[in-house]
This record gives C-alpha cells, structure tokens and sequence, in this order.
C-alpha cells in the first residue's frame, strides 16, 4: 500500500504551529500529549462542544464529539477538541441568575474564536444544544471565517425521568417506561383499541380526554352583545 501523501500547509493557519524550525517549541507541545509526526503534518480541525451537566440539552455532547473526531480522522485530518461554557434557560430562568443567560451567549462566541486563533486551527466542527450556546456557536463561525460545520446536539426526551414526574403526561417511551394496560376486560367484551399515536411505533401514546371548545368565542349574541 503506498504512502500517504503529505498535506501542504502553505496556506493553512496550522502552518504557525507545526510546519518549520521556528515552530519547533509548538511542535514539542504536541509531541506531550501523544501527537504523532504525522498528526501533526495534518490540518488541526477545532472539535468545540458546550458540554456540561448543567442541563440534559448538554450531557452527550461530549460523546457526541467523540464520533466527530472519528470522523476527523477518517478525512485526514487532526482533531483538537475543546469545551466552552453553557448557561440553561430552563434553569436560569425566575431568579437573579437569568442575567446570565444572554450574556453567555458573547462569551462563548468569544471563547471559542479566541481558543481557535490562540491555537491556529484550520477548520471547525461545533456541537450545541441549548438557546444561547447555538448561536454563541455560530457567531464564532462567522467571525473565524474559516470552514465550520454546526451539529446541533438534539432535545432529550422525556424518558429520563418517570412519567408521573415528567411534565409530558400524554406520551411515554415503553422501551424506558412501559405504558401500563387496563386489566383484560369480561369475555363478552370486545377488547378497547389503543388510542392512534401520531408518533412512530416505539411510543405508545395515554388517552387524553378532549377539551371542550366555546363556539364563536368573541363574537356577538345575545349573551355577548357588542360594546359601543
């Protein structure tokens, strides 16, 4: 099998760190943590994820990241993964704490535009999954100009917890927490369908008692005549 080629760095802003006599003492930094001659030759692409466990929009976006850099390396190139802060809504949110939200989103934009500059990485794959880590992602992107792809994390869903703690009531995953089913009916009954789900097969959906609806809410009649 014949050797793979060596990447040109010309043009890349790795060629900073790792290309040269003068990027000597950068070069030993990753030789410390394991760095191969050859990892090193290759483009450094910034894996940046707001893992935390602050909030369940964040707790796999550390293993998530761990397929990207699979990934990474599949193409060619190094991956360099770094974490930055999260501030959750959900729990900021009532309290002093929700002046931290907004500004949150600045400081992540501005931590991982610096981390990629500070360290001359040539492209980045971020990974977020809370309101204000988004876009604190993206607007780094844009800064950077450099080429990014977003990953949003995805929502976890309400198994996590028991349904009679969960406030989605309607619908629970049987896989996690299994529906239970009336007691079998008399024989001379027929036996009582299971409600239509809207959702695919693994979830199983309770029935819930429709609402009554006021007709012509608003509009005038004689019990609701129209003001002057």
């Amino acid at each position: 099998m014949a050797a793979k080629a060596k990447f040109d760095k010309a043009k890349l802003p790795s060629r900073y760190v790792s290309v040269g006599p003068a990027s000597a003492p950068h070069r030993s930094y990753y030789y410390a943590m394991g760095m191969t001659e050859a990892e090193i030759a290759q483009p450094f692409i910034g894996v940046a994820t707001t893992w935390n466990e602050a909030a369940p929009c964040n707790i796999a976006l550390g293993r998530q990241a761990q397929a990207v850099k699979k990934g990474v390396k599949a193409a060619g190139g190094t991956p360099r993964e770094f974490t930055t802060i999260t501030v959750t809504d959900g729990i900021a949110m009532g309290h002093a704490g929700m002046k931290s939200s907004l500004i949150s989103r600045e400081i992540i934009a501005d931590s991982v535009e610096l981390t990629m500059r500070g360290h001359c990485y040539d492209a980045l794959v971020g990974l977020a999954g809370c309101d204000k880590s988004l876009p604190g992602l993206m607007m780094a992107m844009v800064r950077l100009n450099v080429p990014s792809v977003f990953i949003y994390g995805g929502s976890r869903p309400s198994v996590l917890i028991p349904p009679a703690r969960s406030p989605m009531k309607s619908c629970t995953r049987s896989r996690a927490w299994p529906v239970p089913r009336p007691a079998p009916a008399a024989a001379s009954s027929p036996p009582t369908p299971w409600p239509a789900c809207p959702r695919p097969s693994a979830w199983r959906c309770r029935a819930r008692p429709a609402r009554p609806r006021p007709m012509n809410r608003g509009m005038p009649s004689a019990n609701n005549p129209v003001k002057p």
